[in-house]
This record gives C-alpha cells, sequence and structure tokens, in this order.
C-alpha cells in the first residue's frame, strides 16, 4: 500500500529539496507552511501529481493536529513526518541571549516538536507503523561559537527522537534525526553571505573532510533515507551529514 508523507516546514529552501527527495519513494507529499503558501503550492506542484499542501503552525497544537488529520486523509495513509521547521535564528554569544529569544526558539522549534510527536503517535498507531525525521545540527558534535540559540533546542529534539525510538517501537514506530553540517541552503546559505568575512568560511571549509559545504540534496537525501522502508532496521540515532566538519 503506497503511504503519504507529511514535511512540516516543505516550504522552505531545506524543505523543498526533501520534499523532492521523498517523491520517488512516497504515494504522496504534503507540504506543510506556515506562512509562505505560494512557495509551499509551487513545491507541491514540481512533485509530479503527488504533492498538496497543508497550513500547520507548530505555535499552535490545534493546527499541528489538524494538518497530520489532514495529510492522514485519503486511500494512502500517512507514514511518516519529517520535522524541518523551525525560527530564523541570528548567532548571538551565550552572554547575550535574551529570555524572550530563548523562548521564542523553544516554544516553535522544541515544543512544536512535541506537538509533532503528540498528535503523530496515535495516527501511526492506527497505521500500522511508520517514521518520524527531524532535523537537528551538527553544532550538538562540533560547536561553533554563536550556535547555542539554535543547538540547544534541537538537542532536545534529538533526545525526544530516542525516547519515541525506544517507547513506540513496539508499534512499528521509527524515530531518528539529521544533523546537517555547514550547508548552503536556508538558513545557512544566508550566513554564508552575511555573517562572516570570505576568509572566515574559507577557513571553516578547510576544516572539512571533503573540503566543501554541504548541498539542500546531501542533507535531503539523508532524510529521505531514514523516513523510508529502506532504514526499517534503524531507529533511535542521529545522521550527522556535515562532509568530515565534526571529525
Amino acid at each position: 500500500m503506497e503511504r503519504t508523507v507529511l514535511v512540516i516546514g516543505g516550504s522552505g529552501g531545506l524543505g523543498a529539496a526533501i520534499c523532492r527527495a521523498l517523491a520517488p519513494e512516497w504515494g504522496g507529499v504534503v507540504v506543510g507552511y506556515r506562512s509562505g503558501l505560494e512557495a509551499a503550492q509551487s513545491v507541491a506542484a514540481a512533485l509530479g501529481g503527488k504533492g498538496t499542501t497543508v497550513s500547520c503552525d507548530l505555535a499552535d497544537s490545534g493546527s499541528v493536529a489538524a494538518a497530520i488529520a489532514t495529510a492522514n486523509v485519503g486511500e494512502m495513509p500517512l507514514g511518516g513526518i519529517v520535522f524541518a521547521g523551525g525560527v530564523a535564528i541570528d548567532q548571538p554569544f551565550v552572554s547575550t541571549i535574551t529570555e524572550p529569544q530563548w523562548r521564542q526558539v523553544f516554544e516553535i522549534e522544541l515544543i512544536g516538536f512535541t506537538r509533532v510527536v503528540a498528535a503523530a503517535i496515535p495516527v501511526l498507531r492506527a497505521n500500522g507503523g511508520g517514521s518520524i525525521t527531524a532535523i537537528s545540527s551538527v553544532a550538538n558534535y562540533s560547536y561553533p561559537p554563536g550556535d547555542a540559540l539554535s543547538s540547544v533546542p534541537k538537542a532536545a529534539v534529538e533526545s525526544l527522537c530516542r525516547a519515541v525510538a525506544k517507547e513506540e517501537g513496539r508499534a512499528g514506530i521509527r524515530a531518528n534525526a539529521v544533523a546537517p553540517g555547514i550547508i548552503d541552503a536556508g538558513l545557512g546559505a544566508t550566513f554564508l553571505t552575511d555573517l562572516y568575512s570570505p576568509e572566515v568560511w574559507d577557513a571553516q571549509r578547510r576544516r572539512i573532510a571533503l573540503r566543501r559545504f554541504g548541498s539542500a540534496d546531501d542533507i535531503a537525501d539523508a532524510a529521505a533515507f531514514l523516513a523510508s522502508d529502506r532504514a526499517r532496521y534503524i531507529t533511535g540515532q542521529t545522521l550527522i551529514v556535515d562532509g568530515g566538519f565534526s571529525l
């Protein structure tokens, strides 16, 4: 039986690449968006008739539950969720981060993910299992100064993935994470042009074993693999996709 996969944050640069990578192996790909309806529609239209869109506001548990219920309607039950949503984050040092900044990122990225998990588990149980795949960060393994606002909630997201894997494996539910390194897509592309000088980025590139920054497709292929039945015996893991940056 063909199944449907929901990509939360599917309208962004990385999310769009994930949708494209998923399409060949899934019967339907639902592109979740918060405010970028036109971008989501463009992504869905490029998926060869498999794509649809759904509104999903991670700050609203009702919106999250409704998006998952919508993705589960039809002849192809929901079999996978990829969590690629998040907040546009600067790179402040810990000493300068304010409490409202912490609260915003935790509300969307961590509490938002708990809302996804809470709504998804009953649906995936009823459908005989499935996969949950979250996009994390290599900063949890090789910390670059200024990345706490992004990496701290993602560390908790990885921990929750392991909890789901341990507790829900009996129901056929797998949960994994992908930890991207420095990628030239989405917020990463903005950082590469605006955050530091070219000399700083050249030095960072030389730190990477493969001597290049990653692409959206590099991350998307990893996420698509973990979400698919090809990874049917993999759960509770974080796949670091960083070209060797963290070595």
